[in-house]
C-alpha cells in the first residue's frame, strides 16, 4: 500500500484538537476496488496498517464504524480522500444550525455554506444523508457527532476540516462580544 499520509494526518488532527481518543477516521480511495481506512478501535496518529475495504463483497470485520459513509460517498462522488473528525466547535455549532455560513475570510472563501445534515453513527441512515450533501459539498457536518470532509488527497479534505472548526470558533467567539 502506498502512504497515503495517514499517520501524518492523523497527528495533525491531534495537534489542533480535531479528534480526541481514538475517535475519528481517515480513507483513501484505492481505483475500483475499494478504498483504506482505519481499523476500528485505532488511533488516527497512530494508525497502524489500514483497511482494505472493497467497493463490492464482505467488510473486513476490523473496519472503522462509519466504513458505511466512506463507502457512500466513494460510490456517489468523485472524491479520493475523505477525513471524519469531532471537532468540538463544528459539532457544537451543529447542534444549533441546519447550515453554517462562514463569517471569516478564509471560510468565505473555500467553504462558504457548510451543511449540516443527520443520521445516527455508524448507520446507513448516517451514511445516505453525508453522501446525498456531499454530492454538492466537499464538507458536511453531522449533527451532533462530526465533520465529513473529502478532496482529491487526505490533505486537502484536512484543510476543510480544519477550516470548518475555526469557522465555527469565529462565530462562537462572535457571539461572546455581542
Amino acid at each position: 500500500m502506498p502512504d497515503y499520509g495517514f499517520e501524518r494526518i492523523g497527528k495533525r488532527l491531534f495537534a489542533e484538537h480535531l479528534v480526541g481518543g481514538n475517535f475519528g477516521n481517515l480513507s483513501v480511495r484505492d481505483g475500483d476496488a475499494g478504498f483504506f481506512i482505519k481499523k476500528t478501535g485505532a488511533y488516527l496518529d497512530v494508525p497502524g496498517e489500514p483497511v482494505l475495504v472493497p467497493f463490492e463483497g464482505p467488510v473486513p470485520k476490523d473496519t472503522s464504524s462509519e466504513y458505511r459513509v466512506h463507502l457512500a460517498v466513494y460510490r456517489s462522488t468523485p472524491y479520493r480522500a475523505i477525513v471524519h473528525a469531532h471537532p468540538p466547535y463544528a459539532v457544537a455549532v451543529s447542534l444549533v444550525a441546519d447550515k453554517i455560513r462562514p463569517l471569516d475570510s478564509e471560510g468565505e472563501m473555500f467553504c462558504p455554506l457548510i451543511p449540516v445534515t443527520s443520521g445516527t453513527p455508524g448507520t446507513q441512515g448516517l451514511a445516505d444523508a453525508v453522501a446525498e450533501e456531499m454530492r454538492q459539498s466537499k464538507l458536511v457536518i453531522a449533527r451532533g457527532h462530526g465533520t465529513f470532509a473529502a478532496g482529491a488527497t487526505l490533505d486537502e479534505a484536512f484543510l476543510l476540516t480544519s477550516l470548518a472548526e475555526h469557522a465555527c470558533k469565529v462565530i462562537a467567539f462572535k457571539k461572546m462580544f455581542l
